[in-house]
């Protein structure tokens, strides 16, 4: 799977068509599918696009879709929305606030990136490339998963066991007991498969079968933008495996007169600039020409595929990925009091953003360009204080000795 995201207007869902055309051109089943509220993939494809896949006439084996968030909205999660109120009001829960709790954020989004995991696993597809909305969606739908999981968990804490004790007692009860123990059995099976959806989704992203890939043009706004991206996806554990720099102005000849062509000197000039700077990311860099036209149908995405891909494949295995977080000992062995541990989290980017660091309970909160994430600490650091930390290129690295109170309970 191959998503594409970027800051709105740099031409992500045109480089995703084109990429999905490119793919099906090389032989392989193709399915390029919109999580973009814009619905803007349809216009890019010249076809009208609906959330069942369809396949788009210039290329064989190409399907495209848009997903209807809105529409999942009412189906699945509203049946599961209707259980938690169940539940809720069976504990007391006044209507109105049980309402309330049942709105977990970014839901509509979370469907849609349900029905993208469904599309590449049970499809018949051999690629799937996603169309994602703008960089500041993009990055709260990818860290959905993890972040509606901790939400549901706090809203109901081991919900299996309460649930389950609560039914023992409930059993031998009235018939209204008995109806209300099946309430709470239909809401517990809810919520685990919620569970396992969200468990499902992290390991799809994660994983060395998704590729995600930034599109931006050569400003130095949007490359800022780009660079805390990069940066705020790997502190969610999720890797960049390429950006791709749209709509490079040609640069004229030295020698040629007149104010437009100074104008195109000065702005290649600037591009250039850009892409020395990104080049620090120590990511895969494409670059794109700006075309004359507008590219719209088959035949025009095809021609840009073959300026941003050539004769590489676009889908191809990216290797090996810097794991988010390491451990190693520093200092001691075994048990030894004077023991020393350094937890490093390999963000590409980080020297350049802000950075907060804070220790909440058995996690680590970091917070690097606006993100925050809580990062579960390993057993043993759970009996450790944190005594330092410094950043080391694009590693930052927080010193951890041991905690007499706690080290050899």
């Amino acid at each position: 799977m191959v998503l594409f995201t970027g800051k709105g207007g740099v031409g992500k869902t045109t480089l995703a068509a084109a990429t999905a055309a490119h793919l099906a051109r090389s032989g392989r089943k193709t399915l390029v599918v919109s999580t973009d509220p814009a619905h803007s993939l349809g216009d890019a494809l010249d076809a009208g696009l609906s959330g069942e896949a369809s396949d788009v006439d210039g290329v064989a084996g190409l399907f495209a879709a848009h997903i209807d968030a809105r529409a999942l909205l009412e189906g699945a999660w509203g049946r599961l929305q209707d259980h938690l109120r169940t539940l809720l009001a069976g504990a007391g829960v006044e209507e109105l606030v049980a309402e309330e709790l049942t709105l977990l954020p970014g839901v509509e989004e979370l469907l849609a990136l349900g029905e993208v995991r469904r599309a590449a696993e049970a499809g018949p597809w051999d690629v799937v490339v996603v169309d994602c909305g703008p960089t500041a969606e993009t990055l709260r739908l990818l860290a959905l998963p993890e972040a509606v999981g901790g939400y549901l968990e706090r809203l109901f804490p081991a919900h299996r066991r309460a649930v389950r004790g609560l039914l023992a007692g409930l059993a031998g009860q009235a018939p209204a007991g008995r109806d209300a123990a099946r309430r709470w059995e239909v809401t517990a099976d809810a919520l685990d498969g919620l569970a396992d959806e969200l468990a499902g989704l992290r390991a799809l992203l994660a994983g060395p079968q998704t590729s995600i890939r930034l599109v931006l043009t050569p400003e130095r706004v949007v490359a800022a933008e780009t660079r805390r991206t990069v940066t705020a996806l790997a502190l969610h554990g999720l890797a960049v495996d390429g950006l791709i720099v749209n709509r490079l102005v040609p640069e004229p000849d030295s020698d040629e007169p007149g104010p437009a062509a100074a104008w195109v000197r000065r702005r290649a000039g600037e591009q250039a600039a850009v892409l020395a700077d990104l080049a620090g990311l120590g990511l895969p860099l494409r670059t794109v020409g700006h075309t004359a036209e507008e590219p719209a149908g088959v035949a025009a995405l095809l021609a840009l595929a073959a300026d941003l891909w050539g004769h590489d494949d676009p889908a191809a295995d990216p290797g090996a990925r810097a794991p988010l977080l390491r451990v190693r000992r520093t200092a001691g062995a075994g048990t030894s009091a004077d023991s020393a541990f350094t937890l490093t989290l390999h963000l590409p980017g980080v020297a350049t953003e802000a950075l907060d660091l804070a220790r909440v309970g058995d996690q680590l909160a970091v917070t690097v360009a606006g993100v925050r994430r809580l990062v579960a600490l390993p057993a043993g650091l759970r009996r450790c204080t944190v005594t330092g930390a410094r950043l080391d290129g694009d590693d930052l690295h927080v010193v951890f000795r041991p905690d007499p109170a706690q080290w050899m309970r």
